[in-house]
């Protein structure tokens, strides 16, 4: 059992947690993921390591509550136990040796874009982070964005925070502006991560992006995150997350994982309305 340390709502439906797990905290790198079990009869679902201390034995992780699962780990809180949380797994983010790289969040992903910058910053790499939200409300992370950062854009739908517009446009200014960078690495909803490496590809600037967002069971049984790379059948979970972003097929990509929503959805409504019948009881 995993207890939970520290719970924070990050916005209405994004939280924080920390737990610990020494052993994984121990090996975890940035761009790596856990599978975790709410409890005995849950399903096992892959979250990416937002974070972790290795001294104090804790990973910190970041969800958005979008199905049956993330709803019921949304109702533990401090102090309560997490049954199974394995890892890490996946490929670590390959960060050595770059100088200047810029890095792309968008939403949610900002959650796993942020150990990125952090690990560069550590490394002594000059860090560009765009971040961007639909609005005001949404948005998570911006101090510890901003603290590894030499050079933070925060871009809002509705210009209710930092500039109005898309990460593509503030990626764009930058580049058009005489910035050069070793590399992007982009993270978030597929469409986002599509539209940044059609802009980086006119510039031929190498492009990395996660592909967690497609990801499922995490061993690549399932075969539903299953993508096409420069080709080759690829599987997310196994050999990234992290792939040449000018090689991936985001239009199949992006199909596959509309496959699973009204299910999700489902699922998802589903265990909101035993929670309300348990609250009545």
């Amino acid at each position: 059992m995993y207890q939970i340390i520290e719970k924070k709502e990050l916005n209405p439906t994004v939280t924080l947690m920390k737990v610990k797990a020494p052993l994984v905290a121990k090996k975890a790198e940035p761009g790596q993921f856990i599978i975790l079990r709410v409890d005995e009869n849950g399903e096992r679902i892959p979250l990416t390591v937002a974070d972790y201390d290795r001294e104090a034995g804790l990973v910190t992780i970041i969800f958005q509550i979008v199905g049956a699962t993330t709803e019921k780990l949304n109702h533990l809180n401090e102090g309560d136990c997490i049954h199974d949380f394995v890892g890490p797994l996946g490929v670590p983010s390959h960060v050595e040796g770059l100088k200047k790289v810029a890095v792309v969040g968008g939403g949610v992903g900002c959650a796993i874009a942020y150990p990125i910058a952090k690990k560069l910053h550590e490394l002594g790499a000059e860090v560009h982070s765009v971040v961007g939200f639909r609005n005001q409300d949404l948005v998570i992370l911006e101090d510890e964005f901003k603290a590894v950062s030499d050079k933070f854009v925060l871009m809002s739908d509705d210009g209710s925070c930092g500039e109005k517009g898309l990460v593509t446009d503030a990626l764009k200014k930058l580049i058009e502006s005489g910035e050069q960078y070793d590399e992007v690495i982009a993270i978030g909803p597929l469409v986002m991560m599509k539209f940044v490496c059609l802009l980086t590809k006119q510039y031929n600037i190498k492009t990395v992006v996660s592909m967690n967002p497609i990801m499922i069971d995490g061993t690549g049984m399932c075969g539903g995150c299953r993508l096409t790379v420069g080709g080759e059948t690829k599987f997310a979970c196994v050999d990234g997350p992290d792939f040449d972003g000018h090689l991936v097929d985001f239009d199949e990509a992006m199909e596959r994982a509309s496959m699973y929503k009204p299910f999700e959805r489902h699922q998802h409504e589903e265990t909101c309305n035993l929670f309300k019948k348990e609250v009545k009881a």
